[in-house]
């Protein structure tokens, strides 16, 4: 284990992928959605096969003994990243990023649902308090009176306020299947297979419209796949060097970029719902990964049995 080199690639891997999201949020003004996935994905198999080539993990990224099972994760993370990208192009960076948060402890109620997991009360305690912190956030979008008002602004938010938690509860249920993918496949296999099926889905959208990008937007489409392939390269490295419940409670690091890059490159400043819900959401969310560690702990502990101090 070496801590260090875990914290700094999860640094790493979080501000690429929030500088990701503000490009999706910056060419989305003017790219369709669709087209959106297709470059996220597309362009972030390259670093993918570069880097799983050059360690010599290629054949391993394509066999596979579990199709159906990718095909189903696939899915499951196609619908979340359509609604993620529709959350960046209606609401401001640090909104959609805080809402986002929700889905640790979505996939709490959904490992205890779909693995068959045992949740304490703890836990299930601290999901209901994460849970008030969401409600908290989306509380300005929740006047559906506002559908009936002039002007669609108030309207498009809202619907970016819900595509932001649905996009969390399809990214809990991503998570779910890759828990049971890891039992048999390899992590480059699940990386290729997760953007071999979302470049597919991007791609199926051409006839509905596709634009031709201006130099910037292309290079901009470009960067988002090749930043967030190698984001998600580096994620997996950083729990290569230390066990996730270790450097999970950095994933709320995430806030500060997206409230630096939103206010940098948009003039968004978020609301006292986002700080207040966002503290709300994060505190229950480093409660739900602490917790998970001491049951670990617990668990190895009973398993190896008590020290011989004979």
């Amino acid at each position: 284990m070496n801590l260090f080199k875990a914290i700094v690639a999860k640094l790493i891997s979080l501000v690429l992928f929030v500088i990701m999201s503000a490009m999706v949020r910056y060419v989305s003004e003017t790219v369709p959605l669709g087209q959106v996935v297709f470059f996220r994905s597309a362009c972030a198999v390259l670093p993918v096969v570069v880097i799983y080539a050059w360690r010599r993990e290629l054949t391993a990224a394509v066999v596979t003994r579990r199709p159906l099972g990718h095909l189903g994760r696939g899915l499951i993370s196609v619908c979340g990243m359509f609604l993620n990208f529709a959350a960046l192009s209606r609401l401001p960076l640090v909104d959609a990023t805080a809402i986002s948060f929700a889905a640790p402890l979505i996939t709490v109620a959904f490992a205890a649902l779909f693995l068959g997991e045992r949740v304490r009360i703890y836990r299930w305690s601290a999901v209901a308090v994460g849970f008030v912190g969401v409600i908290v956030m989306l509380w300005p979008y929740l006047d559906f009176r506002q559908f009936g008002a002039p002007g669609a602004a108030a309207a498009s938010a809202t619907i970016g306020a819900a595509c932001a938690l649905l996009g969390a509860i399809t990214n809990a249920g991503s998570v779910v299947q890759t828990r049971r993918l890891t039992e048999t496949e390899t992590t480059s296999s699940i990386v290729f297979y997760f953007s071999l099926s979302c470049a597919v889905a991007g791609l199926a959208t051409l006839p509905f419209g596709w634009v031709m990008p201006t130099l910037p937007v292309l290079a901009a489409l470009v960067s988002i796949g090749i930043i967030g392939g190698l984001a998600h390269i580096i994620l997996t490295s950083s729990y290569r060097y230390a066990p996730a419940s270790l450097v999970a409670p950095l994933d709320y690091s995430s806030m500060i970029w997206a409230f630096l890059l939103g206010y940098a490159m948009f003039g968004e400043v978020p609301t006292v719902y986002i700080f207040v819900g966002g503290l709300i959401v994060t505190a229950s969310g480093i409660f739900v990964i602490w917790r998970e560690r001491q049951l670990r702990l617990r668990r190895n502990l009973e398993v190896k049995g008590p020290p011989n101090i004979s």
